[in-house]
């Protein structure tokens, strides 16, 4: 039976590095996958979904209007899917989570999400807490703290290295813009005592 999968995790901890991997993985057995990823992050241009240690592939692009359900059974009526991975889950809405649960369920087409479990502030996206909820399978990747810690939260940062504490939830952005910390010093930077 196919399953849901979310692989969550701090920023810097190889989502799209662990995606990427995976889709090479069933390509090279010569299945086919569907790669999706949130269309508000343009960085990677033709590289849609692209990790930091250099890998890239081209995929769909999701906004919260886009009816996964529709787009991928389509695909698979005319090329059969072994796999749907999809990065940046947290962007999903909870009704394409569900859409998602139901590819598992009823087209039998395992799910693979990869995303952040939290915003910069500690609270949860939308996508993850329906994944959080609902996913068979929850798989952590760990990040790495300065001090050696695991890694689990998301700090925004300011141009000069400062913490950010307000703003809307969704800034685009790499190592300019967030550090990945454990929960101790996220706090203590949230809190002004620094990182």
């Amino acid at each position: 039976m196919a399953k849901l999968y979310f692989y969550y995790a701090s920023m810097n901890a190889g989502k799209s590095t662990n995606l990427l991997q995976a889709d090479f993985n069933y390509r090279e057995r010569g299945m086919e996958t569907m790669l999706w990823t949130a269309a508000h992050d343009d960085r990677g241009g033709d590289h849609a979904i692209e990790s930091r240690i250099g890998l890239h592939a081209p995929a769909n692009r999701f906004d919260a209007t886009t009816d996964l359900w529709t787009a991928v059974t389509a695909s698979h009526a005319t090329h059969p899917l072994s796999c749907v991975l999809v990065d940046e889950a947290q962007f999903l809405t909870k009704s394409q989570v569900w859409q998602l649960a139901r590819l598992a369920d009823k087209a039998g087409i395992p799910v693979v999400c990869y995303g952040l479990r939290t915003d910069f502030q500690g609270e949860l996206f939308e996508g993850s807490a329906a994944l959080l909820g609902i996913a068979d399978a929850l798989v952590e990747l760990k990040g790495v703290c300065h001090c050696g810690r695991k890694a689990t939260m998301n700090l925004r940062i300011d141009q000069s290295g400062e913490a950010v504490r307000a703003g809307k939830q969704t800034e685009i952005g790499g190592n300019d813009r967030y550090v990945a910390l454990c929960r101790k010093h996220f706090t203590e930077a949230m809190d002004g005592a620094g990182t």
